[in-house]
């Protein structure tokens, strides 16, 4: 269980970094973020979903190892 958080997590961070080109890119077009703003709802609901779900939290050191390992296990 603890691994499916720890993806949840590093989705919705992958998901929040891939939303701000899409921001941007409508506000700069003085657009409507459509797309943009669906993904950054997704992606915060994720992060807040992972860590509310794992015991304790996270620290903001941990995240980066987090991610590390998740990415490390999809590849094995």
């Amino acid at each position: 269980m603890d691994a499916d958080v720890d993806l949840l997590l590093t989705v919705g961070i992958i998901l929040l970094v891939l939303s701000i080109p899409s921001l941007l890119s409508a506000w700069v077009e003085s657009r409507v973020p459509r797309l943009g703003a669906i993904m950054t709802i997704a992606a915060l609901g994720m992060i807040v979903s992972a860590l509310m779900t794992k015991p304790g939290g996270y620290a903001f050191n941990e995240v980066p190892g987090v991610m590390v390992k998740v990415i490390v296990s999809f590849f094995q």
